[in-house]
């Protein structure tokens, strides 16, 4: 398990990056609706996460984190199997991917 400094700093770095996500899908108008979704539904998630990231309650923190890299997999999905996903905002959706998978291996 990870220290309680560490997922702080992952989840600030988390919040960071789907912040970004969701401001690259704001700012685009290719952004397909189902994107846009899933990326809102992952930033309400993370911000709502906040109190179980502060927590101590190691196992309320690998089931939020696991719930959050699902939903990471499913914006991964949305944007492989959309053909009009413009470049740079799949590259973001690989980022929090990436990010929720290392966070959910870390712990683990």
């Amino acid at each position: 398990m990870l220290q309680a400094n560490e997922i702080q700093q992952r989840y600030s770095h988390l919040q960071q990056t789907i912040g970004e996500a969701e401001q690259a899908c704001k700012s685009s108008q290719d952004t397909p609706p189902e994107m846009r979704a899933c990326i809102e539904r992952i930033s309400r998630e993370v911000k709502q996460a906040r109190d179980v990231m502060q927590s101590n309650d190691e196992a309320r923190i690998v089931q939020c984190v696991d719930s959050l890299e699902d939903m990471g997999d499913e914006a991964k999905r949305i944007s492989r199997s959309s053909p009009q996903m413009p470049a740079h905002l799949e590259a973001v959706v690989t980022r929090v991917h990436a990010e929720l998978s290392d966070f959910k291996h870390k712990l683990h």
